[in-house]
């Protein structure tokens, strides 16, 4: 039985600059670009989060919601250094980390013997240890795999631990929404709707020929998370799935404006990301626009490429499902032999208050 920690900083770039002026602590405050740029929130605190605000969320809607709103410059230097330090800490527990990203990452904890072998104890250790030596509160989760894991991290931010002990899975998953597990967006919700399936409860009564039949591969993977089945190892060393570059735009551009003035400085920057990692093979190019309504659409293509030309001709037509005028083009290649780029992502689950940490030995 594996025993999976997963870590994850609360509101993290927020954090570091609460951390070096604590006159920001009790003022909503968001990290992100200036709203005359068309900038994006990246993160934000939690009093900021009260008046709606989100990242990605525009930084000009965000002032919007919260004129007083405090909007800060990221200082990406200072947030990997610290990052760094995090990083760290964790590898003192165990050296089987997988870092997702700057302030979130998985530790196998099934093997490490401190603690006499408790993942609540292993995490306790952790979020006091990241606190007193960086300033930084970490929300914790224990779990059998990654995918609950995750779940149980976010289950009691900020600075919560909850543990899901592998007697209690059942019973967890059972509870959860179907709109809950990773991969589930709006369209599948509906779809699984239609079918009168909204818990994981009823998703687990589905056979798998006909979750295959109406999800394609995707219908494997909600058969095994509406079970609580995640059999996915601790990656040390992640595999690049995609090199990109995107830019958003300082107003709003019609399909000839982008590709007559923006495509071609966004193609050369992308060539030379791929030249600094070594120019690997690519099995599709891709295109991501973001209308002025803020709806977004990715388009691919296995038969293309890199050029200018057919980045062009990928984004023309991906233009026509929106038919709107632009305010994000992003153009990038997806590497041979790599797996599902799918990843897992965060949830909102309400947390039961009045529920105790178990042990979980």
């Amino acid at each position: 039985m594996k025993k999976i920690l997963h870590a994850d900083c609360d509101c993290f770039y927020a954090a570091v600059e609460m951390r070096d002026r604590p006159e920001l602590r009790d003022i909503p405050i968001a990290v992100g670009g200036r709203p005359e740029g068309r900038g994006v929130i990246a993160t934000c605190n939690y009093p900021a989060r009260t008046f709606g605000i989100h990242s990605a969320m525009s930084s000009a809607q965000a002032l919007r919601l919260c004129p007083q709103l405090t909007l800060i410059k990221p200082d990406f230097d200072r947030y990997r250094e610290v990052s760094a330090q995090i990083m760290a800490i964790f590898k003192e527990l165990t050296e089987q980390v997988e870092p997702l990203s700057l302030d979130e990452a998985y530790l196998d904890i099934s093997d490490v013997e401190r603690f006499k072998g408790s993942g609540t104890w292993m995490a306790q250790w952790l979020k006091k240890e990241v606190l007193r030596r960086t300033g930084i509160t970490v929300s914790t989760g224990v779990a059998p795999n990654k995918f609950l894991a995750k779940i149980a991290s976010d289950w009691r931010k900020p600075d919560g631990l909850f543990v899901i002990t592998p007697e209690q899975v059942d019973a967890f998953v059972a509870e959860l929404g179907v709109d809950k597990l990773p991969g589930v967006g709006p369209a599948t919700a509906q779809r699984l709707k239609q079918l009168d399936i909204t818990t994981c409860t009823e998703l687990s009564r589905c056979a798998l020929p006909m979750l295959l039949d109406r999800f394609g591969k995707f219908g494997q993977r909600l058969y095994e998370l509406s079970r609580g089945i995640d059999h996915r190892e601790i990656k040390v060393h992640r595999e690049r799935k995609s090199i990109s570059a995107e830019n958003t735009f300082d107003r709003d551009l019609t399909p000839a404006q982008v590709i007559e003035q923006e495509l071609s400085t966004m193609v050369d920057k992308l060539t030379a990301r791929i030249d600094r990692h070594g120019n690997p093979a690519s099995s599709k190019i891709f295109v991501k626009l973001r209308f002025n309504d803020f709806t977004t659409t990715t388009l691919e293509s296995s038969a293309m490429l890199p050029s200018i030309a057919n980045f062009a001709e990928l984004f023309e037509r991906a233009w026509q499902r929106g038919q709107r005028p632009v305010r994000l083009v992003g153009v990038g290649i997806r590497l041979r032999d790599s797996e599902d780029s799918r990843q897992l992502g965060l949830f909102s689950t309400a947390p039961d208050e009045a529920s105790s940490v178990p042990e979980y030995q």
